[in-house]
């Protein structure tokens, strides 16, 4: 945790925060070790960045007093397209992904995508809350992103894409594609990426019908969280 988010309904006017949340606040007392008089680096949910002088501490309680002072680090100009993975490996790609400062994504389907992954308890909305948070809390960010669900491919990339797509650099990661994905971006992108084993044959097509342009990232297969970071480190 590289700053501490504090939520509106902890500050009050005064610029005084008292957390209870258990998570929190049990990183402040054991990770960070601070004591009444340290500063912690704060930021104030889907505002600004500053710092926090501990007030007192105790069980599962934090009192400080926040000042803020900056803004939020860059938004990564990017619009994160990518297949329902396992649910583990969701939770990572919200987590690294936030962290690196992405702030729309779009979660499709695919043939490939196992279906029982739908059912899982991760696409709640608090469950995707919290892995915003936590990635905010490895970015430095206050910023929530936002994330929307297209269950149906087909009318998604016919009806949707175009629109999503325009003004932007539109790329496709896809294993085999004969162009390189291109390095240090300036300006927008739409980086679709797909389920472990890729979209089908079908769907790569109907996806460049629609303006994806595929791209390769080398040889060798990766995991799905590490293929994003990837892919995102070398574009920007």
């Amino acid at each position: 945790m590289n700053l501490v988010i504090i939520y509106e309904e902890e500050l009050a006017e005064d610029g005084i925060a008292v957390i209870c949340d258990p998570r929190r606040a049990l990183h402040i007392q054991s990770i960070l070790r601070v004591l009444p008089g340290d500063k912690i680096k704060v930021g104030l949910l889907n505002g600004r960045i500053g710092t926090g002088k501990i007030l007192s501490s105790t069980p599962g309680k934090v009192e400080l007093q926040a000042e803020f002072s900056s803004e939020p680090p860059p938004v990564l100009p990017v619009t994160l397209i990518f297949a329902l993975p396992r649910p583990k490996t969701y939770k990572k790609i919200l987590q690294a992904a936030t962290a690196v400062g992405v702030k729309k994504f779009i979660l499709i389907d695919s043939w490939k995508v196992d279906k029982s992954y739908w059912d899982s308890p991760v696409l709640f909305e608090e469950e995707i809350r919290e892995q915003f948070i936590l990635g905010l809390e490895q970015g430095g960010d206050t910023a929530l992103p936002e994330i929307s669900v297209k269950r149906r491919f087909k009318p998604f990339v016919e009806d949707e894409l175009t629109g999503i797509i325009k003004g932007k650099l539109p790329l496709l990661a896809h294993p085999g594609a004969v162009c390189d994905c291109p390095r240090n971006i300036v300006g927008p992108v739409v980086l679709c990426v797909g389920p472990e084993g890729g979209f089908t044959e079908y769907e790569v097509a109907l996806l460049e019908k629609y303006g994806m342009q595929p791209v390769s990232i080398g040889a060798r297969i990766l995991r799905t969280e590490f293929a994003v970071c990837m892919i995102l480190g070398r574009l920007f």
